[in-house]
């Protein structure tokens, strides 16, 4: 790496930070709407106050629920919002930036009781879920979180891998999410309440993340994600949920945002669709290149051509007097190629010898009809249409010339409908149902050259199909006294491609013993599908004929048991603790009974194998998080897992799976300064320190390689052999300048700061006939320019 690149990046940094200064006070509006949480309906009259300012400034809703604070000074402000019969809601240190406005959409819960004009407060949590059906192992992820964490790089995939039960895949230029020791397969995506592709670029076939998110934070709002014991409206998925959503554009005034750094450009719009009205759009395009990267000596490509991704997304909102109409879409497009080493002189690995191209795409839009039915019921209707693309071609050079290695294509559509019923009954129950119709689509072709095969190539895939999904839903949640919340519900899942189907009841609880302190609990069944083409995967049994042995492959199911407990060691102090236990069954295993194969450890990718439901898994663990509210210009986050993740295959025995790091820390921390004549610019320091359980890998068996002339691992000790402790130092500097009519922002995000070179795996090198260490990526700088306006 070239050490001249680091030192330049800090010093334009340096000479853009001081050569700014502020001369006069600047303000900004706060607006937005408040609801009832359960029931939609805007709340007229609620009060909201900022704390902050003198004298405090403080305004009421109108008769839609919409309020609005003009001339606020630009900065950090803590907003407390009220309503007559509904527990305060207090949210902190809002930051208000001189070039757009700041709009707010909150939901208020009435109290248990009320008598006349006395108020039941009981002031909600920072980062409580959206999903008010939600009592465990559930969290809300602000967009604010992404862009200030250390490395997230505005990614809520690698904002998510800073939870407690969480660990990231094992490769640091990649966002998959590992949770509570499953496989990353079994995250659920969503987006605006609907099931989407993997939004993520340059991601693998059946994989759940990638190595940066198509979902840009310009049009993102606070998002769901769920650990565990997810309430019953969450089907499909066996690990986790990612519940996603897309804020609406400002409906009065026309804004911009542009950024420009080593990643690309990316360039958002919004605004009125008319003025006068509350119909809003909001776009937003990003193209992205790393060449920037390779040009400053840092090679991150593997040797090969430089990646290249762009995304768009999108949403429209229009009110109406009847309902609101929503329109909105995501899609991406990622490239990336490497290179052989043509001269045979200069080979030092097998894999030099390799050329390769690859791409990923996806895309989802969808139409959302939000009717009210009362002022206590609404009805939300949602159709959906998606579309996902992975491709993979590579060639060998050998001594006959140029040969074909893989050739892979996999292409999955879905056509969704949906359809939601709320009620909120009383202050004490509401209840909820809903429908989901998918019609599946697949084109899938996959071969590649198996040494288990003479090192021929084979066609393992080559099928094109539907499949449809149909999911039912019922949930309650009951307010039972003013402290304790239950919430019941039960889903189902049936799978027609070969009939398999699933019940899956689940029920969640939490009791508030105290005002600071509150236990919960949590447990459910879940059920997931594989990808269609998985059912369709072809094993050759010679002379060109092959069998499908996968058609009638379950369900996989889990049983997930979780408890909780919360305390508010101070107004802006918590501590978390999550005991946790989950129990996997019918899991696609091989059928032979020597074998220690299991879906369990499966990343991305096709099956080549035979599978038959019999496998089984179980994770348990302890997730502890010490979260320091970001209040008094400082915030502190400590999160940590201690678990154990283990599979049993056909051959009966015991092990730890490829995901089973058995432990996990993350340090986070961030100050900010007032900067400025008016101290109304900001600078800001964030660090993050992760301490984790080394990459798991099965040895290989050396003698048997070099006989072999290709990777034969160590029979029996399947994942057994795990790397050192993996460690990362990333750090975040940013600077604010807050102008009469824009802000321009500045950062400089340093991943593994201290250049420290975990180890990836190990594997047996047929040019040198050793087993070669793998290594993952050094430090990594990512400069960025942004403007608000």
């Amino acid at each position: 790496m070239k050490t001249l690149s680091l030192r330049s990046l800090l010093l334009c940094f340096a000479l853009l930070s001081i050569s700014w200064v502020q001369a006069q006070e600047l303000t900004q509006t706060i607006r937005g709407r408040i609801l009832d949480r359960e029931s939609q309906t805007p709340l007229v009259g609620a009060t909201v106050v900022v704390l902050d300012t003198n004298p405090p400034q403080a305004a009421t809703t109108d008769a839609d629920g919409y309020f609005k604070l003009t001339k606020v000074a630009v900065g950090r402000h803590t907003l407390k919002i009220s309503f007559i019969g509904y527990e305060e809601q207090t949210i902190p240190e809002l930051l208000l930036g001189s070039g757009k406005e700041l709009v707010l959409n909150v939901g208020l819960a009435e109290a248990y009781t009320s008598l006349g004009d006395v108020r039941v407060v009981a002031e909600r949590e920072k980062g409580t879920a959206r999903n008010e059906m939600a009592t465990v192992s559930a969290r809300s992820i602000s967009v604010e979180e992404s862009k200030r964490y250390a490395a997230s790089i505005s990614d809520p995939a690698r904002t998510a891998q800073t939870l407690a039960g969480v660990v990231a895949s094992g490769d640091d230029l990649g966002n998959e999410i590992v949770v509570r020791g499953n496989s990353p397969r079994g995250l659920l995506w969503r987006i605006e309440g609907v099931e989407v592709p993997n939004p993520n670029h340059f991601s693998a076939e059946g994989a759940s993340g990638g190595a940066v998110s198509v979902l840009s934070s310009n049009v993102l709002s606070n998002s769901d994600f769920f650990t565990g014991a997810f309430p019953a409206e969450y089907g499909n998925a066996l690990s986790g949920v990612f519940d996603v959503r897309l804020r609406s554009g400002n409906n009065e005034k026309r804004e911009y945002a542009f950024q420009a750094g080593v990643l690309g450009v990316d360039f958002a719009v919004e605004g009125p669709l008319r003025q006068g009205g509350k119909g809003s759009y909001l776009a937003n395009y990003r193209y992205s290149s790393l060449a920037l990267l390779k040009d400053i000596g840092i090679d991150v490509t593997g040797g090969g051509g430089v990646p290249k991704y762009q995304d768009l997304s999108f949403k429209l909102s229009m009110p109406g007097r009847h309902g609101t109409l929503v329109l909105w879409g995501v899609g991406g497009l990622s490239t990336s190629n490497s290179h052989a080493v043509t001269d045979t002189t200069l080979w030092k690995r097998y894999y030099d010898r390799f050329e390769s191209v690859s791409g990923s795409d996806m895309g989802v839009a969808g139409l959302t009809y939000t009717y009210p039915l009362s002022e206590q019921a609404y009805l939300e209707t949602s159709l959906s249409a998606s579309a996902s693309r992975q491709t993979f071609q590579s060639n060998a050079f050998e001594t006959e010339g140029r040969v074909k290695d893989a050739d892979q294509k996999f292409v999955s559509t879905a056509l969704r409908a949906s359809v939601l019923y709320n009620h909120k009954l009383s202050s004490r129950h509401t209840v909820r149902a809903g429908f989901i119709a998918s019609r599946l689509g697949f084109d899938a072709r996959s071969g590649f050259r198996d040494d288990n095969y003479g090192g021929q190539f084979v066609q393992f895939l080559d099928q094109r199909g539907t499949a449809n999904t149909w999911q039912g839903y019922g949930q309650w949640k009951y307010r039972a006294t003013e402290q304790l919340t239950i919430s019941s519900g039960l889903h189902t899942l049936y799978f027609a491609l070969n009939g398999h189907s699933a019940v899956e009841p689940r029920v969640g609880a939490r009791w508030a013993f105290s005002p600071t302190k509150a236990f919960s609990a949590g447990l459910g069944l879940h059920s997931r599908h594989e990808a269609p083409f998985i059912y369709y995967t072809r094993i050759p049994l010679g002379e060109g004929a092959y069998s499908e042995p996968n058609k009638n492959l379950d369900l996989a199911r889990a049983a997930h048991v979780v408890l909780g407990y919360d305390q508010l060691l101070r107004e802006d102090l918590r501590l978390r603790v999550e005991p946790y236990f989950q129990h996997l069954y019918r899991v696609g295993i091989s059928p032979n009974p020597n074998s220690a194969m299991s879906a369990l450890n499966y990343g991305g990718g096709t099956a080549t194998d035979s599978l038959v439901a019999r496998g089984r898994g179980r994770n348990y663990g302890l997730d502890v998080t010490l979260e320091k509210f970001f209040t008094g210009q400082y915030y502190y986050q400590v999160t940590g897992s201690l678990y154990d993740s283990r599979y049993r295959a056909a051959d009966g025995q015991w092990r730890g799976t490829r995901y089973n790091g058995h432990y996990v820390l993350n340090v986070l921390g961030g100050r900010e300064f007032k900067v400025g004549r008016q101290r109304n610019n900001l600078i800001g320091l964030n660090l993050r320190l992760l301490w984790a359980g080394g990459n798991r890998y099965t040895p290989v068996d050396l003698e048997k390689s070099r006989e072999a002339g290709y990777q034969i691992n160590a029979q029996g000790q399947e994942w057994a052999e795990q790397g050192p402790s993996y460690s990362r130092l990333d750090v975040r500097l940013s600077y604010r300048k807050n102008n009469p009519r824009a802000s321009h922002i500045i950062s400089l995000d340093v991943q593994n700061a201290t250049n420290h070179l975990n180890l990836y795996g190990r594997f047996y090198d047929r040019y040198s006939e050793q087993v070669e260490t793998a290594y993952q990526t050094g430090l990594l700088p990512f400069l960025n320019y942004r403007v608000e306006f």
